[in-house]
């Protein structure tokens, strides 16, 4: 296109002129498209050269990842033979310890088949021996008893109560950690025959005392346990002897539980529904009955007394008045002509069974003085003496000379009668009937009644004034019950010493139970006492009474009823 091609318009036609717009226009797109042809040439080259660039960065790239993972996969190979290395050799570690401690368990085991062995043979040894030791035991507690025959000791049983509720409530004027010490458990049974007491007071080192019984009874001991060693004495009873059976201790130690059995109610009384727990006295009765239904029919009537000794009075408690009514009269002990002990007018009761002997004595335990005491709540305040007389009907002449042959024979076993009855029996009949031979047998033997009787004593307890917190009328039972008790310990003291004067009537408790006390009958003194620190004194006191009463030396128990007889002839 020429400088200057587009003057004087209107001078050329308009096909000329259009033919002008369109050059013009086709110029115009023709530029455009040039330059948009150089930009996409452009660009293209550039895509060109990036393209030829490409594939040398990304095989770079690749190379260098792959150098990356053959260093990583070498280093994984190491550690894999390092780890396998390592694995083979904890293998042969653990394989070696595993059978060494197989090895060792088949020792161990072979070990424990040897030791269970010998364990099997110790305990047989042991039962042998344990065997042995309760023969040797009951042998030596034999000898020991007809030793005590001859010597006419005392036997004293020792009971530890257990812990009761009572001794876990604090006083009024007592701190905690103080009651605390109180409560604790001070008296053990260390075996059967032995009491520990740890005596302890502040800033002194405890002392442990021990005191010596015929038996001794643990806190878990049952009343059967207490009444197996009582029963042996019943046979005695129809044997001839008297025997008397007393409870010791002070209030709240367990006496009347121990005599009785648990009292429940107002009035006092015990039942025998509670057969386990059933104490002394009941069972005592139902054995009396049980070996006088061997006996032959007739042959033996028993009454039973029932008294209270209150401030040092007799009081009978089975008395009756005009209408019927029991209740307690007052009566008076003498001393008669032949020197024994006797309550003029004092009401004895015919019984049958065993539940009418308890029916009677629980009609007097209603009318037993009772008063609460910080102590005990139904504390006893007088001593009660249950007394169970036998009538026997024997022949005269063949009682006498039976055992005026015997007199010397049996001097060392009389107290076998009791352990084993049944056996001494047989050979007492064997005995009898060689001396009733045809050769001493004449037609002159006359029926003699002969007495024994048992008596079953539930002493009140003695009591600290100050502890039991009494007053009044209260105070002055205290007074009377220690005083007698006192004077117990005192006729005690003067039999041991052997002294000419026993001071008997210095108590009516004494003087009721002189032919009990005195060597006329069986005497096993029962001691209750409780474990508790609290009542450590009186314990103490108790067990110092049971001492002083196994040295007491009375002389040989004789069948007196039957001596008599002999006499007579």
């Amino acid at each position: 296109m020429r400088p200057g091609g587009g003057i004087s318009f209107g001078f050329v036609s308009d096909q000329r002129v259009r033919q002008l717009e369109r050059k013009l226009r086709c110029q115009g797109l023709i530029g455009r498209s040039t330059d948009e042809a150089s930009q996409l040439y452009f660009v293209s080259e550039k895509q060109q050269n990036l393209h030829k660039s490409m594939p040398s960065l990304v095989i770079q790239e690749l190379h260098s990842t792959i150098q990356g993972l053959k260093q990583d996969l070498k280093n994984l190979h190491s550690f894999a033979l390092e780890l396998s290395r390592d694995f083979q050799h904890q293998y042969k570690n653990h394989l070696y310890q595993v059978l060494t401690a197989v090895q060792k368990i088949q020792l161990q085991n072979e070990a424990m088949q040897t030791f269970q062995t010998k364990a099997f043979d110790l305990e047989q040894s042991l039962q042998e021996v344990t065997e042995r030791y309760e023969k040797e035991k009951r042998k030596r507690r034999v000898l020991h008893n007809s030793l005590i025959e001859l010597r006419g000791n005392i036997r004293v049983h020792c009971r530890i109560r257990p812990l009761l509720l009572f001794d876990a409530t604090p006083g009024h004027s007592v701190s905690h950690n103080r009651h605390k010490k109180l409560s604790e458990k001070v008296a053990h049974a260390v075996d059967d025959e032995t009491v520990l007491v740890k005596c302890s007071r502040p800033g002194h080192a405890s002392i442990n005392k021990l005191f010596q019984f015929e038996r001794v009874y643990s806190a878990t001991e049952s009343q059967d346990a207490v009444f197996a060693d009582v029963a042996p004495l019943l046979t005695s009873l129809l044997d001839g002897y008297n025997v008397c059976i007393m409870a010791y201790g002070q209030t709240g130690s367990g006496k009347t539980h121990t005599m009785f059995g648990p009292l429940s109610g107002d009035n006092f009384i015990f039942s025998t529904e509670d057969e386990p727990e059933l104490g002394i006295i009941p069972r005592a009765t139902e054995e009396v009955f049980r070996l006088i239904s061997e006996k032959p029919p007739g042959s033996h009537w028993v009454e039973v007394s029932v008294v209270e000794v209150y401030n040092n009075e007799i009081f009978d408690l089975l008395a009756k008045d005009s209408y019927g009514t029991v209740f307690g009269i007052k009566r008076e002990v003498v001393t008669t002509k032949e020197g024994k002990s006797d309550v003029p007018f004092l009401t004895y009761e015919t019984v049958e069974n065993a539940a009418e002997f308890l029916q009677l004595v629980n009609k007097g335990l209603q009318l037993r003085v009772k008063h609460p005491t910080l102590v005990h709540a139904h504390s006893s305040r007088s001593h009660l003496i249950v007394t169970l007389t036998i009538a026997m009907t024997v022949l005269g002449d063949s009682i006498g000379t039976l055992w005026a042959d015997e007199e010397s024979s049996q001097k060392l076993s009389k107290e076998l009668f009791c352990t084993f009855p049944q056996q001494l029996r047989e050979d007492k009949t064997t005995f009898s009937s060689r001396a009733a031979s045809p050769a001493h047998s004449e037609p002159t033997e006359k029926p003699k009644h002969i007495k024994t009787k048992l008596q079953l004593v539930d002493l009140a307890g003695s009591e600290c004034v100050g502890m039991s917190g009494v007053t009044g009328a209260a105070l002055r039972e205290t007074s009377f019950i220690n005083r007698s008790l006192s004077a117990l310990s005192d006729v005690l003291g003067a039999i041991s010493e052997q002294r000419s004067h026993v001071p008997y009537r210095n108590s009516k408790l004494t003087h009721l139970l002189q032919d009990s006390i005195g060597g006329d009958a069986k005497l096993l003194v029962m001691l209750c006492i409780s474990p508790c620190q609290k009542y450590l004194a009186e314990s103490l006191q108790s067990l110092g009474f049971g001492t002083r009463a196994r040295q007491v030396q009375r002389g040989q128990v004789k069948k007196r009823n039957l001596l008599v007889s002999s006499k007579s002839k």
